[in-house]
């Protein structure tokens, strides 16, 4: 057989070998991250629980999901350990001060402009306000389907025949 009818099953026998190691690595980094844990560490398991370990046996942990509830988890089912922030800010909504030194937010839009947003600066830079309502037209100057409109609206409503609970 020539080096040319190798190299196929060479190549895959190589990227074979590379796929099983990176997937051994990752296990054994899983391994060591569940052997770390102690009595205190908050945890995430597969299911997607949280809850702080209580105590760890050799292949089981015992959680502690809440006031007066222990549950036993395999190992194998701790999917997560978490730094005490991580655990805290998830669990009990507790944001560690990494806010401290960022910008203010301000509740409304007249920081972000660069003026106070009062009256007083519309009036100082000479704008008027705009009024975007329907003015009213004078008394003679309605369309004949405004007058048609009015004057239906002005007769006394039709009384009707039946059970009907309309004002009468």
């Amino acid at each position: 057989m020539s080096l040319v009818t190798l190299l196929p099953f060479i190549v895959l026998i190589g990227a074979m070998f590379l796929m099983t190691r990176s997937a051994k690595k990752k296990q054994q980094q899983a391994v060591d991250m569940r052997n770390q844990m102690q009595p205190g560490s908050g945890v995430r398991t597969i299911g997607g629980m949280y809850a702080t370990v209580k105590e760890v046996n050799e292949d089981t942990v015992l959680l502690d999901a809440g006031p007066g509830v222990d549950l036993l988890f395999a190992k194998n089912s701790i999917g997560a350990v978490l730094t005490d922030d991580e655990y805290n800010r998830i669990v009990h909504g507790i944001e560690h001060d990494l806010k401290s030194d960022a910008d203010v937010v301000p509740d409304d839009a007249s920081s972000l402009t660069g003026t106070d947003g009062s009256a007083d600066a519309a009036a100082a830079s000479g704008d008027q306000p705009v009024d975007l309502g329907k003015k009213d037209e004078e008394p003679g100057t309605k369309n004949e389907a405004e007058e048609t409109a009015a004057a239906e609206a002005d007769e006394e409503p039709k009384k009707t025949d039946g059970d009907s609970d309309a004002k009468k």
